[in-house]
C-alpha cells in the first residue's frame, strides 16, 4: 500500500533525478504559452520553471528599458539556486536569450533547447537572422510602432503561427498577443566558441512552420553543430496545438 508520504517521498526522488527544465517564450508572447506543456512535464516528475520576460503582463516595463542583457539576467534569476541540471528551452525568439544565458553561466546548463527557434551565431540580431529567412510568411503581418518602441503582430500573423491549430486556438494567440520591445529584436548577440560554443544543443525542428520556415530551421541546425534534431509535424507554435507530442520532444532531449 502506498501512503500519502510515501507518494510524495516518491516524487520528490522522481523530481531530484530529473534535470529542472526551464522554459523560455518567444516574442509576442508570455510565460503562459508553455502552461500545457509545463504541467505535462510536471506530472511526468520534472521540476519546470517558465519565465516571463520584462515588459508583459505580470512584468511591466517601459518598452525602452527591454534589452537582451535584460531578458538574460531574468533567466539567470529564474535559474537561482538550482542544484539539479538545467535544461533550457527557448521558443522562436527565446532562442536567442537562452543562447545569451549559456554564454553566461555555460557551467549551470546541461542542455540548450531550441523549439523553433533562432539559433544565432555570433554578432547577428534578430531582425538581421528573419530577413533572411525567404520561406517565412510572417513579415507582412508586423507592424512597426516607432514612438511605442514596439512591434506588434496582426491578427492574421496570430492565426498563420498557429494555422494548424483551430480557430479558437488561433483567437487566442490573437487576444493573446503582446507588444514586442524593438530594441532586443535589432540587438546583435555576442557569442565565444569557448563558452557558448561548447553547450549541448537540441533542435526541435517544426515541420510545418509559416513563421520560421523549415528551410531555414534546417540551415541554422546544420550551423548551429547540434547533437539532436527531432521534429514535430506543427506549425510555429508547438506548445499549443500539439503539447503532448512537444512533451516527448522536450524529455527525450533532457536525457
Amino acid at each position: 500500500m502506498v501512503t500519502g508520504s510515501n507518494a510524495a517521498s516518491a516524487k520528490e526522488n522522481s523530481v531530484a533525478e530529473h534535470p529542472t527544465i526551464v522554459l523560455v517564450h518567444g516574442e509576442w508572447q508570455t510565460g503562459d504559452a508553455w502552461l500545457p506543456v509545463a504541467d505535462r512535464l510536471r506530472g511526468d516528475g520534472y521540476r519546470v520553471i517558465t519565465v516571463n520576460l520584462p515588459g508583459r503582463a505580470g512584468t511591466p516595463l517601459a518598452a525602452s528599458a527591454a534589452s537582451l542583457a535584460l531578458y538574460r539576467d531574468t533567466v539567470i534569476t529564474a535559474i537561482g539556486a538550482e542544484r539539479n541540471p538545467v535544461v533550457l528551452v527557448g521558443h522562436s525568439f527565446g532562442g536567442i536569450t537562452i543562447s545569451n544565458v549559456a554564454e553566461t553561466i555555460p557551467e549551470r546548463i546541461k542542455t540548450l533547447v531550441y523549439v523553433a527557434a533562432f539559433l544565432p551565431r555570433d554578432g547577428v540580431s534578430l531582425l538581421d537572422m528573419a530577413k533572411t529567412d525567404a520561406g517565412s510568411l510572417v513579415v507582412p503581418h508586423l507592424h512597426v510602432d516607432s514612438a511605442a518602441g514596439v512591434m506588434r503582430l496582426d491578427a492574421a500573423g496570430a492565426a498563420l503561427f498557429a494555422q494548424d491549430g483551430t480557430v479558437e486556438q488561433q483567437a487566442l494567440v490573437a487576444a493573446s498577443s503582446a507588444d514586442e520591445p524593438l530594441g532586443p529584436l535589432a540587438t546583435p548577440v555576442h557569442l565565444t566558441q569557448a563558452r557558448f560554443g561548447k553547450a549541448d544543443r537540441v533542435y526541435i525542428k517544426t515541420l510545418r512552420d509559416q513563421a520560421i520556415s523549415p528551410a531555414f530551421q534546417d540551415a541554422m541546425i546544420a550551423a548551429g553543430r547540434v547533437r539532436l534534431t527531432l521534429r514535430v509535424d506543427t506549425g510555429h507554435l508547438p506548445a499549443l496545438t500539439n503539447p503532448e507530442g512537444l512533451t516527448t520532444a522536450i524529455e527525450t532531449a533532457a536525457k
